[in-house]
């Protein structure tokens, strides 16, 4: 694992001010990158703007990445500093509702499709044209694993990222010729406030107790644990490092081996 130095790499992370995307901005940080960060969520945005490398090896700014004209504009500023990239973390999304199919609105349907698949689009497309210039690098794109298996109750967040799967698997054909690198990953059930708010609606729904959703959910891995923030930013780390060199077009799940998401 010598050669997991990210020194002199510059990494662009969408939502990544708190969560999964926070522990990954610390990795990459850690082992040298300059990182730009988008985030939507102002509070997120000020506390990591206190970090000492502000504005030296960390660069944030606010933007939603499920609007197209703010994610135009997030990398005309990155473009400003940098003309290349090394690598996107495309690690936006949200829940989505805890319904049943037939009792999903559109407008809940069609949110939680372009928070999750246009914004990993919008960045994507805009990225590209930097690696190439880099003259190769990566795109890592948060799944989950409800990408690679159904999840009762939750059928636009597991479309979204069944999505997110084909893309990858589609991309990465498409630029393998420009040594860019294209790969996804599937967090399992990780420990943080969003499984926390997951589990509260599924238990509201069910009419049981959140603490009892909470142990369903870490026996879904058959090595009965919880995944951690952190555990998804090393593996992130990994992927950009060049000892990932050869790996692309992988769907790779970082679940404890997940068997069952019900």
């Amino acid at each position: 694992m010598a050669n997991q130095t990210l020194k002199n790499k510059k990494i662009i992370i969408s939502a990544g001010a708190s969560g999964i995307g926070l522990a990954t901005v610390k990795v990459c940080l850690d082992r040298g990158a300059t990182v730009f960060v988008s985030d939507i969520n102002e509070k997120y945005i000020n506390k990591l703007k206190k970090n000492s490398k502000i504005n030296k090896k960390l660069f944030v700014f606010n933007c939603d990445a499920s609007d197209e004209y703010q994610v135009n504009e997030l990398f005309e500023k990155i473009k400003k500093k940098t003309s290349k990239i090394d690598c996107l973390i495309n690690n936006v999304g949200i829940a989505g509702p805890t319904a049943t199919l037939e009792n999903i609105s559109t407008d809940d349907w069609e949110n939680t499709m372009r928070v999750n698949v246009f914004s990993h689009y919008y960045f994507t497309r805009l990225a590209i044209p930097m690696l190439k210039k880099n003259k190769g690098g990566s795109i890592i794109n948060i799944s989950s694993g409800a990408g690679i298996m159904g999840f009762p109750l939750r059928s636009p967040y597991a479309a979204s990222k069944w999505a997110i799967v084909g893309m990858t698997k589609t991309l990465s054909m498409e630029l393998g010729k420009f040594k860019i690198r294209v790969n996804a990953l599937c967090p399992g059930t990780i420990k943080g406030d969003r499984m926390i708010r997951v589990a509260k609606d599924k238990a509201k729904l069910l009419k049981i107790s959140k603490k009892s959703i909470e142990k369903e959910f870490i026996s879904m891995a058959s090595m009965n644990c919880w995944i951690y923030e952190s555990d998804i930013g090393k593996m992130c780390g990994f992927l950009i490092s060049d000892d990932a060199a050869r790996v692309s077009g992988q769907v790779i799940g970082v679940d404890g081996d997940a068997i069952r998401l019900h």
